[in-house]
């Protein structure tokens, strides 16, 4: 195929490397690779556009400790094959996937708007996902995918605050936080004992990476998953919604898509109790996100690192910060 060398990767070896086992997974499938495009060049991922003569297809590389992902997708595509991409090839070892086009995403039909009623809908097919996959924990785990499970998060806490590089970033702010660990940790048992079981947690939910199928929902970009609480979904779908439509706290619209997600659980569980949980959920999912950056980052070094690494402790200083309700 020819590759187009403005848009490639830092080693182009590797990029070589990686469009050939593309192409030869396509060949064999009788797929023809016309061009290579590399659109998205991440310290955490390189993802291909494979232009063929049965349509579009992508190739992602997982980089750092992300390339859980690859056989991830390989997983849901054998579980929940109408909720996912499922992918045409996987190599686990190397953390690369090889997928059809999934077609058209969320943001992309809103065209700049944002559709309540589409996102509440997305909102309860994840959740129903979500509680489908409760199931398959050891299998989600076995594939890699990281144990973020509440009773598991104080210890990791201690352990970014413990951090050189964490403690550097977050300079006077290390000793409030040190603070805030008991109240954290309250938080982390609230959702360990509220009886809803860990399940699989994109822990990047939103628009862009949700896929239109009809009046169904596919989901993707699963880099940043792990098995946690199910309710920690919300602190990025939330806030993404309130950048996008300008919602402050106790705004309606942020209660409604709440709601949304919530609603498969109110048949066996009070509506304020499920409320008060996404509350601690949101607290505890902060530091997920903090070490889902970490994860990321794992192998970036030099003048690289520091235009990326304070996500790290940036997600540990929203401890301080009040949640959005």
């Amino acid at each position: 195929p020819v590759v187009n060398e403005n848009s490639v990767p830092p080693r182009p070896e590797q990029a070589d490397d990686m469009i050939a086992w593309a192409a030869s997974e396509l060949s064999a499938r009788g797929i023809a690779v016309h061009e290579a495009v590399w659109p998205h060049l991440y310290p955490w991922s390189h993802v291909a556009k494979l232009t063929t003569d049965h349509g579009d297809h992508w190739f992602k590389a997982g980089l750092g400790d992300t390339g859980y992902e690859a056989a991830l997708l390989r997983l849901l595509g054998s579980l929940t094959p109408a909720h996912v991409v499922v992918p045409l090839a996987v190599d686990p070892a190397r953390g690369w996937s090889l997928s059809p086009d999934g077609g058209v995403t969320l943001r992309s039909v809103e065209s700049g708007g944002f559709e309540v009623p589409a996102w509440e809908r997305m909102l309860r097919e994840y959740a129903h996902l979500q509680r489908d996959l409760t199931a398959h924990v050891p299998d989600l785990l076995a594939v890699g995918v990281p144990d973020l499970r509440p009773q598991r998060l104080p210890e990791l806490f201690d352990e970014l605050l413990a951090d050189p590089e964490v403690q550097a970033g977050l300079g006077d702010k290390l000793a409030p936080l040190r603070d805030r660990r008991a109240a954290y940790a309250d938080a982390a048992a609230r959702l360990a004992g509220s009886g809803i079981a860990p399940t699989l947690q994109h822990d990047d939910l939103h628009d862009a990476n949700v896929l239109v199928r009809g009046d169904k929902f596919a989901f993707f970009d699963w880099g940043d998953s792990s098995v946690a609480h199910p309710f920690g979904t919300l602190l990025v779908t939330l806030r993404v919604a309130a950048h996008k439509t300008g919602a402050k706290a106790g705004d309606p619209l942020l209660a409604r898509l709440r709601d949304a997600y919530l609603e498969p659980w109110t048949a066996e569980r009070d509506h304020g109790e499920l409320v008060e949980l996404v509350g601690a959920a949101l607290t505890v999912t902060k530091v997920s996100r903090a070490l889902s950056y970490r994860r990321a980052l794992i192998d970036v070094r030099g003048e690289r690192r520091p235009e990326h690494a304070d996500a790290i402790w940036g997600w540990l200083e929203e401890l301080l910060e009040p949640d959005m309700w």
